[in-house]
């Protein structure tokens, strides 16, 4: 079965114990089937992925939502403790066209003339448009839809062939309906709730968004400062399931 694992939680400016919001997706080793995914790298992405139990050698790929530095600056770093770690078969790093700029610009800073059998970047741009297709492989398959964001953006549909279960993701978004219809019955639906203003959600709209899709389970992600459970009551009168994201929580979802 899948598990989804919240590598970081928090928005740009956040509590003091989250850092920022960087997904992964494993699947279980028992089935046959490990691989892992990982969503965005604003922060020290790797020593979360590690921390959360989860082999490097079965990563994938990375995926990037957008060119935000809290969604993408911390790739130069990645690739070095990849390295660094013995990681040496290729990695695939997929996004729309701005966010595989901005990490190869970030890359590009840094004389790594000396990083000795460095794992292949394996750029894969994906379309900025609705059912995009992102990553697709034995046991995964990614799809993606333009969001609202001051930047382009998108939101990302997980499937997880083994076992037919299914996730979504907002990532930075006003409430929309291309995340409705990335989450359309998904197992979890993982939503940011970063507050009030323009390009972001509260935790009411994401709420609104997985009842409109129909989604098992909402997880709060992007969290501003001192979002606790009793901000939530207004959310949950819309959709009971919804959840604070717990830092470096791991989800099972069946």
């Amino acid at each position: 079965m899948p598990t989804l694992h919240l590598l970081g939680t928090g928005a740009a400016a956040s509590d003091p114990h989250r850092t920022t919001t960087m997904l992964a997706f494993s699947s279980d080793e028992e089935a046959g089937d490990a691989s892992t995914l990982l969503v965005d790298c604003g922060g020290d992405a790797i020593q979360r992925y590690r921390q959360a139990g989860l082999d490097i050698e079965d990563l994938d790929a990375l995926i990037l939502t957008h060119e935000h530095a809290d969604h993408v600056s911390g790739f130069p770093l990645l690739m070095e403790r990849l390295w660094l770690l013995g990681r040496r078969r290729p990695l695939p790093v997929c996004g729309i066209s701005q966010a595989l700029a901005q990490a190869e610009r970030a890359f590009g800073a840094f004389d790594t003339s000396g990083w000795d059998d460095m794992p292949t970047i394996q750029w894969r741009e994906a379309p900025y448009e609705e059912d995009a297709l992102v990553f697709s492989g034995e046991t995964w398959r990614v799809t993606a839809a333009p969001v609202e964001h001051a930047k382009p953006n998108v939101g990302l549909r997980i499937e997880h062939g083994p076992s037919g279960r299914t996730a979504a993701y907002s990532c930075d978004t006003e409430p929309t309906p291309s995340v409705a219809r990335l989450g359309a019955g998904a197992d979890v639906l993982v939503h940011e709730a970063n507050g009030d203003f323009p390009g972001h959600s509260t935790a009411e709209g994401a709420a609104r968004i997985a009842a409109e899709a129909g989604a098992g389970r909402l997880l709060l992600v992007h969290l501003p400062p001192g979002l606790a459970e009793a901000h939530l009551d207004d959310a949950r009168s819309h959709f009971e399931h919804t959840e604070i994201g717990e830092e470096l929580g791991g989800y099972s979802y069946r």
